[in-house]
């Protein structure tokens, strides 16, 4: 959603983030320039776009695994510009990347356990015990991602798409307030497509989700609202059903 240009900073306190004349330059070419949106409280957000539009840079500005030249990132009112990726990801932040990254040689219950937020720090990683929190929690989380009849399985015999959902399931492990996935279902069967929309459907009711993605019958069945980037800037944003029907949307990207 995008405020009223005359909305001021009480107006938008209920953004979960506020992202706001956001620019990164790399050797003066401007990747993102100027971009401005909003997500709200439980919403699925859709980022999509040409390649080349800047939609994976900006999960990196948001993570801070690449910083601003300029422009401010607010998330529940904290400025991320200024934080380190861990601190974004203690803040409540979690990012997943185009491949699954989980521990292969381990099993999907490791998997999950290793992401126990207990261990984290220093002290929690010493005394981390495998109770029945932990034990209760992954099979929690296991259940929720489709996988409570693999948590013995090793996970590098896990299809592409389990191996997808384990790592969505780690980092729904802790809790955090935005997660963020670029193109979850990509390489994925449409069963499991279709389990991944369920999947996001279902953990709204806690999170926040900012997606990127180009398979737009996915985008149908899980965007809130879509918000289409060309050369760095939002080109357009809204329903889907009215950005499929932008002439200009269809002209930069749809259309191909």
């Amino acid at each position: 959603m995008t405020p009223p240009a005359t909305a001021t900073a009480a107006d938008q306190k209920d953004f979960i983030l506020s992202v706001e004349g956001l620019t990164v330059s790399f050797d003066g070419f401007k990747a993102v320039n100027d971009l401005s949106f909003y997500v709200d409280e439980n919403e699925i957000r859709v980022i999509i776009g040409p390649n080349g539009a800047g939609k994976t840079t900006v999960l990196d500005l948001i993570c801070g695994r690449t910083k601003a030249t300029e422009g401010s990132i607010k998330f529940r009112g904290k400025e991320l510009t200024d934080m380190k990726e861990h601190q974004i990801v203690h803040a409540g932040v979690g990012r997943k990347f185009q491949n699954p990254s989980i521990y292969e040689e381990l099993t999907v219950f490791e998997n999950l356990e290793l992401s126990f937020p207990r261990g984290k720090s220093v002290i929690g990683a010493l005394t981390f015990r495998r109770d029945g929190e932990v034990r209760d929690r992954v099979e929690e989380i296991a259940d929720l991602v489709f996988l409570k009849d693999h948590l013995k399985t090793e996970a590098a015999i896990l299809s592409h798409g389990q191996k997808q959902w384990l790592e969505i399931g780690m980092l729904l492990i802790q809790s955090p307030e935005l997660l963020m996935l670029d193109e979850p279902v990509a390489g994925m069967s449409v069963a499991e497509r279709l389990k991944t929309a369920e999947l996001l459907n279902t953990i709204i009711h806690n999170q926040s989700v900012i997606v990127i993605e180009h398979d737009m019958k996915f985008v149908e069945d899980i965007a809130h609202r879509v918000t289409v980037m060309h050369q760095g800037k939002v080109l357009t944003e809204g329903s889907m059903d009215r950005v499929k029907h932008d002439p200009k949307v269809v002209e930069v990207y749809l259309g191909h």
